[in-house]
């Protein structure tokens, strides 16, 4: 009888244990927009066997590309919600909930790379991340989605005045509704997932996007010119829901945050390693490329400034006045 209570009791220990073991496995799904392949997935790929490696399988992250879970905006209220644990998108995006992330989307804000990431990792990009919070989001690092440019399927833009009359999708914000009416053109707001089926039917005539996303969305099927503008950079905020986060041990937030930190490194140096090889890569699936002038660069920014200055104001003085610091101590 006695030993029989003993293996009952091993048995349960072991038992509990086991439970106790599966109750901290933990999956997270991780969500963007972007095509298998894009440096974006890559950087999650990279975030989830790093996160795996660190938590001794523990913790397991699923990524899901081409916006299988939803819009950025669908992807933003399930975030709150805690249905969806991560996601990375277009820190501009978050302009709905932060007015202060409006400021990402300024045309021309950025002149490289090094500019960016001098922003986004310095206090300037801490600070704005952490007005997430109260939003029901946490925001772990930035990812790159990189230097935006033009494409059509009408005609090629040499100049600025070629883009006037084009019906253009763009990212549904404000900011991108105003500057590319600034330049003749018809905005047309509309979630990434649905674009290349209008541009397959002609319901919009083009779209501005980095070279990875052209690509990796196949835009080169239904888009016949590029124009290289760079009049916009994007940074790509890497979000978990608040509620996940809330839940985490601070362990499983370290393996997390450092996770984040060190494939945020690694995607931006894949975006940029891939740009050449990408546009080459274009231009054999026949895109026909073209480059504005330094001259039709300036009348761009010309074109853009009231815009700029219109959304200065409604994202206040003390952000644009931060960030243009940050840009000051780079630039000197």
């Amino acid at each position: 009888m006695k030993r029989m209570f003993i293996k009952t009791l091993v048995a349960a220990v072991a038992l509990a244990a086991f439970g106790g073991a599966y109750a901290q496995t933990k999956t997270i799904k991780f969500a963007n927009q972007n095509a298998k392949g894009h440096p974006i997935i890559l950087g999650m790929e990279k975030f989830a066997e790093i996160v795996e490696a660190k938590s001794g399988g523990k913790m397991k992250v699923n990524v899901f590309p081409g916006g299988a879970l939803g819009s950025d905006q669908a992807n933003v209220s399930a975030l709150q919600g805690g249905t969806l644990e991560m996601a990375s998108m277009n820190s501009g995006i978050f302009a709905n909930v932060v007015k202060d992330f409006a400021i990402y989307d300024f045309p021309f804000l950025f002149g490289n790379p090094k500019e960016a990431d001098a922003v986004v990792d310095g206090p300037f990009g801490k600070s704005l991340h952490a007005k997430l919070e109260e939003k029901g989001m946490h925001g772990l690092a930035y990812y790159e989605l990189g230097f935006r440019q033009i494409t059509n399927s009408k005609r090629p833009i040499t100049k600025v005045e070629d883009i006037a009359g084009l019906k253009l999708r763009v990212i549904p914000n404000p900011i991108n509704v105003d500057w590319v009416s600034a330049l003749g053109a018809n905005p047309t707001p509309m979630p990434f997932p649905e674009l290349y089926a209008a541009l397959e039917q002609k319901a919009v005539d083009g779209q501005e996007n980095p070279y990875a996303t052209i690509n990796g969305a196949k835009f080169y099927e239904v888009q016949k010119h590029l124009a290289i503008t760079n009049h916009q950079y994007n940074p790509q905020s890497v979000v978990i829901s608040k509620k996940f986060w809330d839940s985490l041990s601070a362990d499983e937030k370290k393996i997390v945050q450092d996770a984040a930190t060190e494939s945020a490194k690694y995607q931006r140096e894949q975006s940029r390693s891939a740009a050449a090889g990408i546009l080459d890569n274009l231009k054999k699936n026949g895109m026909q490329v073209t480059e504005l002038p330094p001259a039709e660069v300036a009348k761009l920014r010309e074109k853009m400034a009231p815009v700029i200055a219109k959304h200065s104001a409604s994202v206040g003085d003390a952000t644009v006045k931060a960030v243009m610091a940050e840009l000051d101590k780079v630039r000197k």
